[in-house]
């Protein structure tokens, strides 16, 4: 019997794997069907998924982090006993700017925008500004939601600057904006995409999940065969239309190597996962976070293997 599941994830070329899974019918082979929805903030996505309207969730590793440790975004009316059960992408995080910001020093008194003001990304960012001579006191920075809404309002002129991903910092760059700076220039090693579940209901449908890890790898494997590169550019791009022809190569290098974007075999980078637990530790509000099982269970992954 094959088994449906919602997932939902952020909106953005790391989604090809998935795409490419429903497409082929990878999902089905595996036993699943798989619906994807894409969320507008972290904050909706963690209600969610702990309401059990999703099953499954694409998202920072740092949310997976910050809800088990009671620094989510928002407060849920449980105790969420969410777990990371597979990798996705190392992520380049691109610091996208106004045209006019020049320098780190351009931002003093400026606004910028986040999904959330201590989840995801944030930590990233408030490295950045820290490492370049600015200080908490030098900025605002503003809660707008996932990608699309963050790069609409520095598009528009609302904030000065925010962090994207795929494809949207390549169209930024195509439309004149800035790339202040990458996480890749600044961290050696960072967990930024995962899968994550919750461990009641992974517990009661281990065969389900086992059936979306097998799918995706496929899906994942695919992406990243390179003679499939043609095919799987046509898939992105319908799929995600905002991505136009001439921004495709571009996206799809940054997507295709595994310093910027996909991680082959959706393997969880444990060297990316201390980055994580380390920038938590600094600048959110708990003590310092060592232990990576008590968000991590790689079990149902090593058994879908």
């Amino acid at each position: 019997m094959t088994t449906h599941l919602d997932i939902i994830c952020f909106p953005g070329a790391p989604n090809l794997p998935i795409f490419v899974a429903q497409e082929k019918g990878l999902f089905e082979q595996a036993g699943v069907t798989v619906n994807l929805t894409t969320t507008p903030s972290s904050a909706f996505q963690a209600e969610n998924l702990a309401a059990g309207t999703f099953q499954i969730a694409g998202t920072a590793f740092d949310n997976v982090v910050a809800y088990q440790e009671g620094q989510g975004a928002v407060k849920l009316p449980q105790v969420p006993d969410f777990f990371a059960f597979m990798g996705a992408t190392q992520v380049e995080l691109a610091f996208v700017t106004q045209p006019d910001i020049a320098t780190y020093a351009d931002l003093r008194g400026k606004s910028l925008a986040l999904d959330a003001l201590s989840t995801g990304f944030a930590f990233v960012l408030y490295e950045m500004l820290e490492k370049n001579g600015l200080t908490k006191a030098d900025y605002s920075m503003v809660a707008v939601g996932a990608t699309p809404q963050r790069w609409d309002s520095v598009k528009a002129g609302t904030h000065a600057g925010t962090l994207t991903i795929e494809p949207f910092t390549s169209i930024a760059r195509n439309q004149g904006f800035k790339v202040l700076d990458t996480s890749s220039n600044m961290l050696a090693a960072y967990q930024g995409g995962s899968f994550a579940a919750s461990r009641a209901w992974a517990a009661a449908h281990p065969d389900a999940l086992k059936a979306y890890i097998k799918g995706y790898l496929a899906g994942l494997d695919w992406t990243l065969d390179p003679a499939n590169r043609e095919e799987a550019t046509r898939i992105l791009l319908e799929r995600m239309p905002e991505i136009k022809p001439p921004v495709a190569g571009a996206v799809m290098n940054s997507l295709l190597s595994p310093r910027s974007g996909l991680t082959p075999r959706a393997g969880m980078l444990m060297d990316g996962v201390d980055t994580v637990l380390a920038l938590r530790s600094k600048y959110g509000t708990g003590a310092k976070l060592t232990d990576p099982a008590r968000y991590i269970d790689l079990s149902y992954y090593n058994q879908a293997l």
